[in-house]
């Protein structure tokens, strides 16, 4: 297995076809099949969506050959209802990959922890709703262009200040709760230092809390540390019952899936 951390921007458009070519070099020329964002406007070929409820196998066959019989590129899924719309690329793998290696139940509440956290409620092995957070990006632009830039020094972990934060984002003033974490540190309330794991818990709070409604339930979290833990620590805390799955291992029941129906 290959991994890395170059993302959709990373690669030009012209770009793509070389990159594929080049992998399938090292694989001895074995088929690719794509997920993601390469699939997105942005990426090689914009594939259509597969709206829900969607399961690995409309994925599947809603896929696009985008060089004959070596290389393809599968749909992301959207969410349409009267008050919102919704779209992924590459999460829906991982959530329906984590049930079909029995690694969730096929009827439940999924969150996976991101840039963008992704929540999906699934059933009979399908995704019939989905809800995204921008969770970790509004902690990355408050980490690097806000006023809180330096309260935000060092890493979140789990901890008091974590837990601190969670209670915080509870109070369901999260604008008001983020200033505060500033003031708290000029009034030497929040020791330095703690101000990452205070704020990130307060974010992360307010995702959990939107999708639990105070509602004790499981909720099987697809991530890596350190961000998937802390997710967990919050549902926990929160009164929800979190399991931990292997992101990698999802992905590969999903992607396996999906080319057994290709193929």
């Amino acid at each position: 297995m290959e991994r890395d951390s170059r993302g959709i921007l990373a690669v030009h458009r012209d770009e793509f076809a070389y990159e594929a070519a080049a992998l399938r070099s090292r694989w001895d020329d074995l088929p690719l099949l794509c997920v993601g964002m390469v699939g997105s406007r942005r990426g090689w070929r914009e594939i259509p969506y597969v709206t829900t409820p969607a399961s690995l196998e409309s994925l599947a066959l809603g896929a696009i050959w985008v060089e004959q019989n070596s290389v393809a590129i599968t749909p992301g899924v959207s969410h349409v209802v009267s008050d919102r719309c919704d779209v992924m690329r590459g999460e829906e793998v991982q959530f329906l990959g984590a049930v079909a290696a029995g690694l969730a139940p096929a009827e439940r509440l999924l969150c996976q922890p991101g840039t963008h956290s992704k929540w999906a409620r699934v059933q009979a092995a399908q995704i019939l709703d989905f809800s995204t957070a921008m969770t970790g990006e509004l902690y990355s632009l408050l980490r690097q262009h806000s006023l809180l830039a330096e309260t935000l020094e060092g890493e979140a972990a789990i901890g008091a200040p974590f837990h601190n934060g969670v209670r915080e984002g509870c109070k369901q003033t999260l604008l008001s709760s983020l200033f505060g974490a500033r003031a708290a540190q000029l009034l030497d309330a929040l020791p330095a230092g703690d101000g990452a794991s205070f704020v990130s818990g307060l974010l992360i709070a307010s995702d959990v809390q939107s999708q639990l409604r105070g509602v004790s339930e499981d909720v099987y979290v697809i991530g890596d540390a350190p961000l998937g833990p802390l997710y967990a620590a919050a549902i926990e805390a929160l009164g929800g019952r979190p399991h931990m799955v292997d992101s990698a291992a999802a992905f590969v029941a999903g992607i396996s899936k999906m080319w057994q129906v290709l193929a």
